[in-house]
């Protein structure tokens, strides 16, 4: 079964002037998942309702060095729910490939692996991290941090019968009183697990309070394996100096890379690339061409979440501002673009 898709998306115009993409395939590996190149230190967190195919490539484009899928549940696999199947669609201009699942049972999480394993991924990743009530009380999740040893027999056998190479995602623990993530990297290094990313946050804290990158930099300083840290993120300086101060291979951005594609990308002095007002309406009009070609005629409707963060990036009419983001014709919002991008004062 390979249900991957090969459709060519529009090219996305690299916006402004000396900005350069970093992290390409003719730089040497900054590190490997087992045996997969990784050219590169940033990359896009996997995001319900945002890291899929349109906006994962976009960002592939613009500098980060892999992305996640969406986590994908793994009794959604196993029932075989259309839906499920269709967040795992990837491009090849992917690659490398990270699809993410999560689940509780060890039965259903090894077969629907296998299954999703015939797609011809790069890398399966567990979600260890979510920490939705729903998903991460019924011990999928975050939850798997409650019982390591459980998890870690659950990883080890996901290890010993898949072919590529098997990573996780986790938390710092569930609250304050079981911070047990030292256990819980040893647990998963020692099952044979390729790489271990890390929110710095525990599952009581959803997204509250601020990342504990001192917490990540432990992990990494007794790891063997790469570990990725994740938390807070919101611009590349911000992500090489979180690098800098705790050894980790790479980071994580997430909710930082909402309608901001370009905090992957670099100028000439490796800074930070901003785009200016023509660069966002163009990035803009080429999502919003991808989204359609990925999703049919759900695309403007599924674009509105990416194109209010972009629009937040700029200043617009507030009466324009609502035409784009309610309006049901996809030709009349380019044209809008179009009339922004080229009005006096770009």
């Amino acid at each position: 079964m390979n249900t991957n898709v090969t459709v060519n998306a529009p090219a996305v115009k690299t916006p402004g002037s000396g900005a350069v993409v970093s992290g390409t395939e003719n730089d040497a590996p900054a590190f490997y998942i087992r045996n997969i190149p990784i050219h590169g230190r940033l990359f896009l967190a996997p995001m319900a309702g945002f890291s899929d195919g349109p906006y994962r490539l976009l960002c592939r484009r613009l500098g980060a060095a892999f992305a996640f899928t969406e986590f994908i549940s793994t009794d959604g696999v196993r029932q075989g729910r259309r839906e499920v199947w269709q967040r795992l669609r990837f491009r090849d201009q992917e690659r490398p490939v990270i699809l993410q699942l999560f689940g509780n049972n060890p039965d259903v999480m090894l077969y629907s692996a296998r299954l999703i394993e015939e797609m011809q991924p790069d890398v399966i990743d567990i979600n260890m991290g979510c920490s939705v009530r729903a998903i991460a009380h019924k011990g999928s999740g975050a939850g798997m941090l409650r019982d390591p040893l459980r998890t870690g027999r659950i990883m080890e056998r996901l290890v010993r019968h898949l072919h590529v190479p098997v990573t996780a995602k986790i938390r710092l623990g569930w609250d304050a009183a079981s911070r047990n993530y030292l256990e819980m990297a040893h647990v998963l290094e020692s099952s044979g697990v390729a790489m271990i990313s890390v929110h710095g946050r525990t599952r009581a804290q959803g997204y509250g309070g601020q990342a504990d990158w001192e917490a990540i930099g432990e992990i990494k300083a007794r790891s063997n394996v790469p570990v990725l840290g994740n938390g807070d993120v919101t611009s590349r300086s911000m992500a090489l100096e979180r690098r800098r101060q705790t050894g980790v291979d790479g980071i994580l951005i997430g909710r930082g890379a909402m309608g901001n594609p370009w905090i992957f990308q670099s100028d000439r002095q490796d800074g930070q690339y901003r785009p200016d007002r023509r660069a966002v309406l163009d990035t803009m009009q080429a999502h919003l061409r991808d989204m359609q070609q990925w999703y049919g005629e759900r695309g403007l409707m599924l674009f509105r979440k990416h194109a209010a963060r972009y629009l937040d990036r700029i200043e617009t009419p507030a009466a324009t501002r609502r035409r784009l983001l309610t309006g049901t014709d996809p030709e009349e919002f380019v044209d809008i673009c179009l009339d922004l991008r080229d009005a006096p004062g770009c």
